[in-house]
């Protein structure tokens, strides 16, 4: 008499889970879709070597801590958007959006380039995790936006101090003419004048194909006691060959400015010619730490020989930010949710230590003072002093 009933119950049972297990599948398919992160950087043209060291750098990162995090597979998809051409930029974001559904979007070589980007990620809600871009305002351009590398302003104030204790009465002030040259210049001048300097002059370079003689020349003219120097990064090697071949160190004009100057991807190649400049920045292939005398070994190892810069940390630390956001959520990559992980994240750079703000969604820092000097026959930016937990100054 219960036979029938019993198995009734037992058809309806297996319907049931069934039925349960359909329903999970979509959700066990959600769980098993890759975290796609859609890194957009110069790797042709004049500013091809930030491309090239970020993306070294962040291959590093996965190399030594796994393509898989919280269960996701990481996929990256890289871009070259040439450096020079912001449209190109926005169009490539929106395509990686739209198109390839990538969760993060990454990279950003020149201020430009990231204010292109940051209404897509706006629109999207999409985390942009700036990894070189340096002009102070870009953060607030959109909620999304969380910066891995510096600012400007919070890595120019401690040379324009250094200056103005060490002797350096007047100083002629060259940068490239654009979003952080701006930065650095303004930062320059009102630190440098608090402390008692003078600036005799200032001086904007073109950003594409510049030509620095003429303006070293100006500089020269002007007799100031020091040059302070912003170009972005690979253009330090050209400034240094016309600061030699101008003659400026001949004439008792010492050459201070950011590390971008001083670059330690070109530095080898400027030889004894930049040995004794004084820069400010937040990253030196020398650092005396555990974690960068590493990060410097397993980077030259794998990228044949090259020496790791600034910008291949704004790489390797924003995939730490990308990283440890996705452990905070438990693998969802929700776009608000993934910026709001990232806030207050602080951790051990090869750097130095840092963490991100979580008013500003920028980077704090050490900045350290440097000497270009030549240890075991090479040129190196010896560190010499620093200022720790330095933030942006607009922040």
């Amino acid at each position: 008499m219960n036979r029938p009933i019993t198995t009734a119950r037992r058809s309806i049972l297996r319907r049931f889970a069934a039925g349960v297990l359909l329903g999970l599948l979509p959700l066990t398919a959600l769980a098993a879709d890759p975290l796609r992160i859609g890194l957009i950087l110069p790797l042709t043209g004049p500013f091809a070597s930030t491309g090239k060291q970020i993306e070294a750098a962040v291959r590093l990162y996965s190399a030594k801590n796994g393509d898989t995090v919280a269960g996701r597979k990481v996929q990256l998809i890289v871009k070259d958007d040439t450096g020079v051409a912001p449209e190109t930029t926005k169009r490539i974001a929106q395509e990686l959006v739209v198109q390839d559904k990538v969760n993060v979007l990454a990279g950003f070589g020149l201020t430009p380039l990231a204010l292109a980007a940051a209404p897509v990620a706006t629109e999207a809600k999409i985390p942009m995790v700036v990894m070189a871009a340096a002009t102070s305002i870009i953060p607030s351009k959109s909620p999304m936006i969380v910066r891995s590398g510096f600012t400007l302003p919070q890595i120019t104030g401690p040379i324009a101090d250094w200056a103005a204790k060490n002797r350096i009465k007047r100083v002629v002030t060259m940068v490239t003419d654009y979003g952080p040259g701006i930065d650095a210049e303004k930062t320059f001048i009102a630190r440098f004048k608090a402390g008692g300097g003078e600036v005799v002059e200032s001086i904007r370079t073109p950003l594409r194909n510049p030509d620095y003689a003429p303006f070293l020349q100006r500089a020269k003219d002007a007799k100031p006691d020091a040059l302070f120097v912003f170009v972005p990064s690979g253009e330090g090697l050209a400034v240094m060959k016309q600061f030699d071949d101008r003659g400026l160190k001949q004439a008792g004009i010492r050459l201070i400015g950011t590390g971008d100057v001083t670059d330690d991807d070109l530095l080898e190649n400027m030889g004894a010619a930049a040995v004794g400049v004084i820069t400010s920045f937040h990253y030196s292939a020398a650092h005396d730490s555990p974690e960068n005398k590493a990060y410097v070994d397993a980077f030259t190892r794998a990228n044949n020989g090259m020496r790791p810069n600034f910008h291949s940390v704004g790489g390797y630390d924003g995939m730490n930010l990308i990283y440890e956001a996705v452990k905070k959520t438990g693998g969802t990559a929700n776009g608000e949710a993934l910026v709001e992980a990232m806030k207050g994240l602080k951790w051990v750079s090869p750097r130095g230590p840092m963490a991100i703000d979580p008013a500003s969604r920028d980077v704090v820092q050490t900045v350290y003072l440097r000497e270009v000097k030549i240890v075991n026959g090479k040129p190196w930016n010896v560190e010499f002093d620093k200022v720790e937990n330095v933030r942006d100054p607009g922040n």
